[in-house]
């Protein structure tokens, strides 16, 4: 670990997300949340890229060397995109030595949807899934850790993976995944900086997409 993860008082955080239609960068500087600044957009027919692109327009050269961790979501999102992004933050973390960790979509949203559903004390574990266009779901398993009341410190568990499965139980409780850019985003960066201390700089050999209905899977 190097110092400059252990002086959580100076670091900057950078992320990089995807969903099934848009990607998008992060940045915070200091755990400072009045720091935030957020980029998103909408798909085009050259990402790969684009995606550099807005990178470098998103962040400066020299900024981007001042980064101490790097975060990626890995899906289950467009697959297309989950690659190019994961691709990108490996390289970056190789080429600036920094940590690179990553966290599914479904962990991303997990908060947001058990505020939005009221399920903070009531109940302790959900599901997050996906309808596949054939048959069948995308889902993932969460559960929420203590009995906090407010949202903002609630924190949650994945304790399965994203996988398809042939049909959802009805005794558990699930509900449907939904992207939101700016909510996400802003989630990421706050798991990015609770994880900070947790990160190896060679982290990024165990960073690959996730989806769970690619032809590797």
């Amino acid at each position: 670990m190097t110092n400059k993860i252990n002086q959580r008082e100076n670091y900057s955080t950078l992320v990089i997300h995807s969903t099934d239609n848009s990607f998008g960068f992060g940045y915070r500087k200091n755990n400072d949340l009045e720091s935030d600044e957020l980029f998103f957009k909408k798909f085009d027919n050259d990402l790969c890229n684009n995606l550099i692109n807005d990178l470098n327009k998103f962040i400066s050269k020299e900024n981007l060397q001042k980064i101490n961790k790097l975060s990626v979501s890995i899906g289950p999102a467009n697959f297309n995109a989950s690659r190019l992004i994961v691709v990108l933050a490996r390289t970056i973390s190789q080429q600036i030595n920094c940590p690179l960790d990553s966290f599914s979509s479904f962990e991303i949203m997990a908060k947001r949807i058990a505020s939005k559903n009221n399920i903070l004390i009531d109940k302790k574990s959900f599901w997050i899934f996906k309808n596949l266009k054939r048959k069948g779901f995308i889902a993932g398993k969460y559960e929420i850790c203590g009995n906090e009341k407010n949202s903002s410190d609630l924190i949650i568990r994945e304790t399965i993976l994203p996988k398809v499965v042939k049909e959802l139980d009805s005794k558990e409780l699930s509900f449907e995944a939904t992207y939101d850019d700016k909510k996400d985003l802003k989630e990421l960066l706050d798991l990015s900086n609770k994880n900070l201390l947790n990160s190896t700089i060679d982290s990024w050999r165990k960073v690959l997409p996730l989806y769970p209905i690619s032809p590797i899977n």
